[in-house]
């Protein structure tokens, strides 16, 4: 297994998701209400456009050939929102400048599962950067709501537990076949026998009628 291909599997390992809901409990534990409301509309939206952009594509072919995109990665979406924000909410009562490294190293790592995307052909290069710009755009909206929080700390010994407990249960879970439903979601809401697909792309420049 390559580095890449490391980074990769790591994006798949089903964390993300759950990490995202895990910020939301941090907060809820904390009685950061104002904030658990935020973080919901932030990653939920975030969620929403993803799971809008590839539908559009899937039932009616809506995306661009020209820059081979079918709809944001939402492996990079998810990576660029909750990294950053997951350091953020971590390191809120350590000093500015400590803060502001774990948001970058958030942002970094961020940034590595994007490329690992495109380097392992999971998705093409605009696919996996408007993923990724996507994803740091709503952990900044989050973050600049965020800030002048009053009393705004995570127990450390919860979020240890509950981010070791995601990772163990990660490697023994099966991944949702969240693709598969899409699919047949696009076919209910566009009413045709298939999907869309690249192969639509390639038919069409080559001047042959779609499947």
């Amino acid at each position: 297994m390559t580095w890449w291909n490391g980074i990769s599997f790591a994006a798949d390992m089903s964390v993300m998701g759950p990490a995202g809901v895990a910020i939301a409990l941090w907060l809820l534990v904390s009685r950061q209400w104002r904030l658990v409301l935020s973080w919901s509309l932030w990653y939920g939206g975030g969620l929403a456009l993803v799971v809008l952009s590839k539908l559009a594509f899937m039932s009616w072919g809506v995306g661009s050939s020209a820059l081979d995109f079918t709809g944001f990665s939402g492996h990079a979406m998810r990576a660029g929102a909750v990294f950053p924000v997951l350091m953020y909410v971590l390191l809120q009562r350590a000093a500015p400048r400590w803060r502001h490294a774990g948001v970058l190293v958030g942002v970094a790592f961020a940034v590595l599962v994007a490329i690992s995307r495109v380097v392992v052909h999971a998705h093409s290069v605009s696919e996996a950067v408007s993923g990724c710009v996507l994803g740091l755009a709503l952990a900044l909206g989050f973050m600049w709501n965020a800030r002048g929080a009053v009393n705004f700390a995570v127990s450390h010994a919860l979020a240890l537990s509950s981010l070791v407990l995601m990772v163990v249960l990660s490697f023994k879970a099966e991944p949702m076949p969240t693709e598969q439903w899409l699919q047949k979601l696009a076919i209910v809401l566009s009413g045709h026998e298939r999907v869309f697909s690249r192969e639509d792309w390639k038919l069409a420049q080559d001047g042959r009628p779609a499947r």
